[in-house]
């Protein structure tokens, strides 16, 4: 993809197989995984099919995940981006998700929501996607803080394999 976005701190572009390393650091920290059924990464290959399972995204919905990477240092620090969903997720099909993961040393700096921002706004404005919808762990109260600062409204709680889930949503409000 030819799509790079830039924040005052961050540079948000496709991701890389060169970018395996820093992305298999951040997945197999067991407290990055501890809202993701607790299952973090144990071998790079799995990062490897993940790289590949994005790229493919790109092409087939000219969007995805893109990795985050902080303008000061050129430091690979997580991915955020939008996903469209072609998989049942709380009785939903064929929508569009904003979501973030970071490497644990950057949190709490307010680099998800900055990135979040940038990609809420690309969404609605390059995109008009109609409504942004996301999903965070019950208990992730973080994550859940964010989608609130990005604007993203609660409306439902749903059971993913006995998980509780707080669901998003927040319609373009330029259409």
């Amino acid at each position: 993809m030819n799509l790079i976005l830039e924040t005052d701190r961050l540079i948000l572009r496709e991701m890389l197989v060169s970018d395996a390393e820093a992305l298999f650091k951040m997945d197999s920290n067991p407290n990055v995984h501890q809202y993701l059924w607790n299952k973090p990464l144990t071998d790079i290959s799995e990062v490897h099919a993940y790289i590949k399972l994005v790229r493919e995204q790109y092409i087939q919905n000219n969007t995805g995940r893109f990795v985050v990477v902080l303008k000061e240092t050129h430091e690979l620090i997580g991915w955020a981006g939008l996903k469209y969903n072609t998989e049942m997720v709380n009785n939903k099909i064929h929508f569009y998700d904003i979501g973030y993961r970071l490497n644990e040393k950057f949190w709490g700096k307010g680099y998800a929501s900055e990135a979040s921002f940038a990609w809420l706004d690309y969404g609605f404005n390059e995109m008009n996607i109609k409504i942004m919808e996301a999903a965070a762990h019950t208990a992730n109260i973080a994550s859940n803080r964010i989608l609130q600062k990005i604007g993203l409204k609660m409306t439902a709680k749903y059971l993913e394999d006995g998980v509780s889930w707080n669901w998003y949503e927040l319609k373009n409000p330029n259409l």
